[in-house]
Parts: structure tokens; sequence; C-alpha cells
């Protein structure tokens, strides 16, 4: 009997430590005054043979560092984490390995042991190109490392991205133009832009500061989109543009709905539809996987119902949509059957939505208000 071949996977390590904690994160995030290498990386090693048990037969599509600041790692210690992945499920010939890093990190050598360790794509928390605005947003760098952390990535790696934060208090169209120009100058093929949102149990939720006012976030965020499809790199996802091929293959992973692996504090899993959580404060997530063995905290078997919105929620945050053959692979329903009729036809009416029987996608001005129309959307 020939065996089905599985379809890859994404892995994402979580490192949950950075140098200070942002007035706008929500990550699982944390400060610390002294880490343990040695442990953390047996931590890992260990987690990801544990895990193997159950995933065998797939190879992996792609690897994610994310945090945290993953460029306080250890290389070593990444290289660890990736000749083991390597040895237990084999990696895909063109595997994407992207680790994030923040410009407080670099020094002169460290993007190249970090590409010597098996690094080939980089992601850059620069966030902002002026000096006010890194001191608003808590950023530990100045713009002048940020330029540095930038040439250095331009010299050691084929691929590599930069956050940038918009819609922030006192910002005007003509400021985000010329900061938009500028990042645009510094680029490399992907961009991820993000509107500031102001989320509860940040400081800045606690300390009341302003979000964008609506006409103005819809009106930089107009000025966004027209800006990055002029340099050819149109939106691909809300908030991340690339010109074409330099996507981020992993962040599709979880958009489109496929099987992805996380392994560290706080991070979770997609597998064979369910969801897996791991312990969330490092320190207990360590004391697990060192003195119990796992670092899971829970999961659950998701339910037809309930997979469905998920993928209906990551599905339509990208330009192209759902695929309703994967839809229904994946969920087990179909789609038109998690729409809601009259929904469906006031989001077509209104030209929010497109939808061909075959691939559901929203329009322009429906990505400007995607809450508003999952909302009208979903059935369930």
């Amino acid at each position: 009997m020939t065996q089905i071949k599985k379809p890859p996977f994404g892995l994402y390590i979580h490192w949950p430590y950075c140098v200070s904690k942002c007035p706008y994160c929500d990550f699982n995030s944390h400060v610390a005054q002294t880490i343990d290498h040695a442990q953390w990386a047996q931590a890992f090693e260990a987690e990801l043979h544990r895990v193997f048990q159950e995933s065998k037969g797939q190879k992996v599509s792609s690897i994610f560092f994310g945090g945290g600041t993953p460029s306080l790692m250890a290389p070593q210690t990444v290289n660890r984490i990736l000749e083991t992945t390597a040895s237990l499920w084999g990696l895909c010939d063109d595997v994407e390995i992207t680790l994030e890093a923040n410009p407080t990190t670099v020094e002169s050598d460290t993007f190249a042991n970090f590409k010597h360790a098996g690094i080939n794509r980089l992601s850059i928390g620069i966030q902002s190109l002026r000096p006010d605005a890194l001191k608003f947003l808590g950023r530990a760098h100045s713009v002048e490392e940020g330029y540095r952390a930038l040439e250095l990535a331009a010299k050691t790696f084929d691929r590599y991205s930069f956050d940038l934060i918009y819609a922030r208090p006192n910002q005007n169209l003509a400021d985000w133009q010329d900061e938009l120009t500028q990042a645009l100058s510094l680029s490399a093929g992907h961009l991820s832009l993000y509107q500031l949102t102001i989320e509860p149990g940040t400081a800045f939720y606690k300390d009341n500061v302003p979000a964008a006012e609506e006409n103005l976030g819809a009106d930089l965020f107009d000025l966004t989109q027209t800006m990055m499809e002029k340099a050819g790199m149109p939106a691909y996802e809300i908030s991340n543009h690339a010109k074409p091929g330099d996507e981020s293959r992993h962040n599709l992973v979880y958009w489109q709905g496929d099987d992805y692996i996380g392994i560290g504090p706080g991070a979770h899993s997609r597998l064979n539809n369910f969801a897996i959580h791991q312990i969330y404060k490092p320190d207990l997530w360590l004391n697990g996987v060192l003195e119990n063995g796992t670092g899971e905290q829970k999961r659950k078997k998701l339910a037809p119902d309930e997979r469905a919105v998920e993928l209906l929620m990551m599905g339509l945050r990208l330009k192209n949509g759902i695929n309703c053959e994967k839809f229904q692979q994946v969920s087990g329903k179909s789609l038109q059957s998690c729409l809601d009729p009259d929904g469906l036809d006031l989001l077509l009416t209104h030209d929010l939505i497109e939808w061909d029987q075959q691939h559901l996608r929203p329009t322009y001005e429906g990505r400007k208000c995607l809450d508003g129309v999952l909302e009208k959307l979903i059935r369930l």
C-alpha cells in the first residue's frame, strides 16, 4: 500500500527574553538579569525530540525564531536547534529560516555568527527611523544603530525584512510619507508596517495612550498602500508587503492554515487539528521540560466549527484570501456552509468581499474594515 506523504510544516521557536520591555508590547517577553544558555539549549533540544514523536514523516518548510529578542540567543544554541530539527524531520530544500533581531543586540560579528549557525533570513525590529518616535515607543536603540543593523543585514543576508510602527500620536501624512520613503530606500524586498494598537495589559494601555483617530488611521493606511504598490511591494497580508517571491513563507503557514509546531514559553501549535499550548512562564517552561519531560501545558482537539472560524479569521487577512478546496480539506466543512448568506450578500453589494465559488477574498476596502467584515460574514 502506498503511504500518503504528509505535507511539510512550519516550526516556531520562542525565545522569551529582551533587553527591556517596550510599552506597546503584549508578547510573552521578559527581562532577566542572568540566563543559563546551556540549560535553554538542552531544553529546546529535548522538546524537539518529544514533539517529533507525533509528527514523524513530515519535513520542515520554515523555521522562525521569535520572541522576545532571539538575537540575544547564543548562536551555538540556534545551530544546535537547527541541527536537531534537520536530523529528526529533515528540511525542505528551500527551507526559510528566520531570526528576529533588535539593533541593540547587533555587533560587527553578530549577524555573521547567526548566518554561520544556519539563519538565512533576518527580521529586524527597527519600528521607527525618527529619534522622538523611538523614545516614545520605548526602544533601546538609536536611529544610527538602526541604520547600522540594516547595513550589516544587507551585507550578510540575501533576504531580510524590518518592521515599522505608524499611526503614532501626533504623526501626520507628510511625516509618514517621508519616513516610509526613507524606509523603502533601505529595504530588500519585504517590509512589515503595523498601525499602532493599544493592547490591554501594556504600559500604553495603563497610561491611556490614545490610538490614532479613525479617519487619520484610514488615510495613513491608504497612503501606505499607494506608496508600497508604486514601489513594487504590494500588501500580501494586511500589514505585510513584499516584492513577488519575497513574502515571509513562515507567516504564510499561519495565514493559510497549514500545520505548525511551536516550542518555547507560551508557544502554540496547530497539528492535525489539535490546538496545543506550551507553558507560558519561562522559568516554569524550563523546569517542565528539564524536570518533567514536557513543556506542554494543554491541548484540545478543535471541532470543525472552531477550525473553520480560525481559517476564516486568518485567511481573510491575505490579499489572495481563502481557497475553498483547501478550506474543506483542513476544516472538514464546506466554506459556503460557514458563511452567513445575508451577510455575504451585504458585503458583496458594498464591494467588501469577492466570491467566485472557488476563492473568498476581501477587497481593498474590505481589508480596511476586516473586523466588521468577519462579524457579518461568519455564520458559526
